[in-house]
């Protein structure tokens, strides 16, 4: 009988133990909302839905507790009093750790920072990366916008030009960043969300770059389901 309840006692604790290491604990801060409800929500299908929701009632604090079984992008939206909801949801990679996000109510989500995902700060460094050329291309369609209006069309085939070869970096340095992150489900998102009308040979090449382990997460799965269709239509 000793022997059973051991045995059972084992199990109970394995299974304890494996609960929680599946769950993410979500705690911020909202500074200036006084009442509202924050929602988690995911993609499903295709579709954006809310996975959990959280009523706010004086305190701008607040946690979810929520089960993740691998790095996934997760978005944190509010709802106010008045039934409207912000159309500048903040995304991040959810994991399976602790994760904090402070913010404001009047920037919700330029104003986010997000701690505790690994992922996460990849992706905070890409950014950095990214937004250069971001900055750039703005510039380029500002005086494109100029030169059309002064109607000087030799202008604007350069600055075309100009804005192409930024938009040609732009995907290199993704690509380039996928190709050093071949350990991070951050590698196959950035190829299936942001390049993904690259050419085949570069979503080849980051697929085959991955670890075992991120060729079967969620994100690994769908370049390799887009590499597939890519491939069908192009033969």
């Amino acid at each position: 009988m000793n022997k059973y309840l051991t045995i059972l006692t084992v199990l109970i604790l394995f299974t304890a133990c494996s609960s929680n290491e599946d769950k993410m604990t979500l705690t911020g801060n909202v500074k200036g909302l006084k009442k509202g409800t924050l929602l988690l929500q995911k993609i499903q299908d295709s579709l954006l839905v809310s996975v959990d929701s959280v009523f706010v009632n004086g305190n701008s604090l607040f946690s979810f507790k929520e089960t993740i079984l691998e790095p996934e992008i997760y978005y944190l939206n509010v709802r106010l009093e008045n039934g409207i909801l912000k159309d500048d949801r903040i995304s991040f990679f959810a994991e399976s750790n602790p994760i904090n996000i402070s913010t404001t109510l009047t920037n919700f989500a330029i104003d986010a920072k997000v701690t505790g995902s690994n992922n996460q700060e990849k992706y905070k460094t890409y950014k950095k990366i990214i937004d250069r050329y971001s900055d750039r291309n703005l510039e380029l369609i500002e005086q494109i916008f100029e030169a059309k209006k002064k109607g000087n069309d030799s202008l604007v085939i350069k600055l075309n030009s100009n804005q192409n070869s930024i938009l040609a970096k732009k995907y290199l340095a993704t690509i380039s960043f996928a190709l050093s992150n071949k350990d991070f489900e951050i590698s196959p998102y950035l190829m299936v969300s942001h390049v993904n009308d690259t050419k085949l040979v570069y979503l080849d090449s980051v697929y085959n770059n991955l670890t075992p382990k991120i060729k079967d997460s969620k994100y690994g799965k769908d370049l390799e389901s887009l590499i597939v269709s890519r491939k069908k239509l192009e033969n």
